[in-house]
């Protein structure tokens, strides 16, 4: 046992022997004072010792914040049972061992009564040595999460900004192969696709550092960079446009159509005799775009930064999927069309808000948890004072166990409400609900 904690119990020993000597005792001798002060050393050793034992037995076996109801119910059930185990042990000992009491008076009415106090006493010590465990428990738990949640947060968006700056250069290689190839081949249009790519490019430069854009924004800047495919390729490549107008002002990632176009023409063969056909369009909650399948032989393999940037990008940013479907006729890819608003997006990942929303949850629980404790301390202070008050004024008229019984009562909804069917068993099972039916979703 710690130094400190054995200095306390030394303290209330002193406390609550010098107490019950000038109330109780009618022998008002120095030995008489030491006896009851060892009295009061043997109880609050045996007590402290006992529940602390058992406090952290069940601390390390169940943990307060992620088995809070198991924790809680078997605390009951144990403080109950060690401390009526430990006050007849140390009843028979001070009372009988010590005092010399018969054995028959030990076992009356009245002693009866004093176990029933000494019992509440005991009560208060567990209560006290609960809480102190749960909220020890509780704020290294908290600072944990916020740690974890602070390094996620920290992670998401260095993946994310790293995954943006890949855009920059790729589009830009891409396109410049692109010129190299028309510049040989007709040097009017190479002019043409210059003054085009500096529009392009200027919009890469201002979309690149947004997580989301609108559907129509991204629409007309992929019909932009189509034209600048068609003066290339001509009649050998084919675009079709199908929008929902009611999905225009949702969202995707920028630049997905233009990295995904990339991708068709790149591995794709593209000819006047036979040309390749690629259609954008929308599709329940999903932008498509789709070709016929016509594979270009690789001359090495392909470093897949296109499709693999846009799957990662939206993993960072929402739990829907990008599917990708193939077959021997057809390819094709289909990103989520999200609903929020390009601010909300990464809310999820910015440390602020995850500390916030951790100390928030925390400060929420320890509220009600500190009313709770709060309620069982003032039940195991007063109502042994009514007990004393009942006995010492009118010990033939015995009334201390109604307001025992209902402040009881009432205590024990209150327990249920903080541990086992209050607000935290609602948000506990309404999210097991929404990841049902999440899981059902996905299955389908």
């Amino acid at each position: 046992m710690k130094r400190k904690i054995f200095t306390t119990i030394l303290w209330i020993s002193l406390a609550t022997g010098i107490l019950f000597f000038v109330v109780f005792s009618e022998d008002k001798s120095p030995m008489n004072l030491l006896l009851y002060i060892l009295n009061s050393f043997i109880y609050a050793f045996v007590l402290t010792f006992g529940n602390t034992a058992v406090n952290d037995f069940l601390s390390k076996k169940y943990s307060w914040t992620q088995q809070t109801s198991r924790r809680t119910v078997y605390g009951i059930l144990a403080t109950i049972v060690t401390n009526v185990v430990l006050i007849f042990c140390c009843n028979y000992l001070v009372f009988v061992v010590i005092n010399g009491m018969p054995k028959a008076d030990f076992f009356s009415e009245k002693m009866n009564l004093t176990n029933w106090f000494i019992l509440n006493v005991a009560f208060l010590i567990s209560a006290i040595l609960h809480a102190n465990g749960f909220m020890q428990e509780l704020k290294k738990s908290t600072k944990k999460e916020v740690v974890e949640q602070k390094l996620i947060a920290k992670s998401a968006n260095a993946q994310f900004e790293s995954l943006k700056n890949q855009l920059d250069p790729h589009f830009l290689f891409n396109s410049l192969n692109v010129l190299s190839a028309l510049i040989d081949e007709n040097p009017d249009q190479a002019q043409k696709f210059t003054t085009a790519m500096s529009k392009i490019y200027r919009y890469v430069l201002e979309q690149k550092d947004k997580e989301l854009v609108t559907i129509a924004d991204e629409i007309e800047f992929a019909k932009t960079y189509c034209n600048l495919l068609k003066t290339r390729f001509e009649d050998s490549v084919e675009f079709t446009f199908e929008i929902q107008p009611t999905d225009l002002q949702k969202f995707v990632v920028p630049l997905s159509l233009q990295l995904l176009l990339e991708n068709c023409i790149k591995h794709n063969l593209a000819t006047s005799s036979k040309p390749l056909h690629i259609r954008i369009f929308t599709e329940e909650k999903f932008l498509c775009i789709e070709n016929n399948l016509q594979p270009r032989e690789q001359i090495k393999e392909s470093a897949g930064i296109g499709l693999a940037n846009i799957v990662q990008r939206y993993a960072l940013l929402t739990k829907d999927h990008v599917y990708i479907e193939k077959s021997d006729q057809f390819f094709k890819v289909k990103i989520p069309i999200l609903t929020e608003k390009p601010s909300q997006a990464m809310t999820t990942y910015t440390p602020q808000s995850t500390e916030n929303g951790a100390y928030e949850k925390a400060v929420k629980r320890v509220k009600e948890l500190k009313g709770f404790y709060g309620n069982l301390i003032s039940y195991c202070i007063v109502i042994p004072f009514l007990i004393i008050v009942n006995l010492m004024t009118s010990p033939h008229e015995i009334w201390f166990y109604w307001p025992m019984l209902g402040w009881g009562i009432g205590l024990l909804a209150h327990g249920m409400s903080v541990f086992a069917i209050g607000k935290n068993w609602e948000e506990k099972e309404i999210q097991k609900i929404l990841n049902r039916e999440n899981q059902n979703n996905y299955g389908k």
